[in-house]
């Protein structure tokens, strides 16, 4: 949804002046609602799990966990590596991930950018969790206006996902957006952009 946004205003006439006018008034009723959807639906993802005591994500399963770390990882490029590599510069409109490769690791079964973020930030958590606790004090990570992408405080941010304990990060964001802000933590991490593949699971013609 958020691609389809984007798509319709880079389509609008910049020249026009009625017709930015008619552009700007639609992109700030959208993200309005967008932003009241996506909090109503964490609202009643929280409400199913707490009263069902049931996680809303596949589990990985019986023989998954007790795969060695160096098994499932070797698993995992293999299915991977069916599929073509994709940089994280690349356009990503009407396209959806199944898993990424940073480094010598590599993971699947994220369907979603928002999903294929957080683990990423988790996965960043786990290497300095001083540094990641540190986002939201660098400049870096904040956009010309001042909003902030990571913030202790979820009432800093549009729509938030508390990617490590008591860090939030803004996830109102089109698949190219969360790339970017990606990109920004690679370079904070000092990890050369180029040893981050992203693999994909659906190539859909926007027409």
């Amino acid at each position: 949804m958020l691609a389809l946004s984007d798509d319709i205003w880079l389509s609008i006439d910049h020249n026009d002046s009625e017709a930015l006018r008619e552009g700007v008034a639609f992109k700030e009723e959208y993200n309005q609602r967008m932003t009241a959807f996506d909090r109503l639906s964490k609202e009643i993802s929280e409400l199913v799990q707490q009263y069902t005591q049931v996680r809303l994500e596949v589990p990985e399963s019986e023989e998954e966990e007790e795969e060695s770390e160096q098994e499932r990882n070797a698993r995992v490029v293999r299915e991977l590596n069916r599929e073509e590599a994709h940089r994280l510069d690349e356009d990503f409109t009407f396209k959806r991930p199944c898993g990424y490769a940073l480094q010598e690791k590599a993971f699947n079964g994220l369907t979603t950018w928002r999903r294929l973020f957080d683990h990423v930030c988790r996965q960043l958590h786990e290497r300095d969790a001083d540094l990641f606790k540190r986002l939201p004090d660098l400049p870096a990570f904040k956009t010309r206006r001042g909003n902030p992408f990571f913030a202790r405080d979820p009432k800093a941010l549009r729509v938030d996902s508390e990617v490590v304990p008591g860090i939030h990060a803004e996830i109102n964001l089109s698949a190219k957006g969360l790339c970017n802000v990606i990109r920004l933590l690679l370079e904070t991490y000092k990890i050369p952009e180029s040893e981050m593949t992203v693999y994909l699971r659906e190539d859909r013609d926007a027409v």
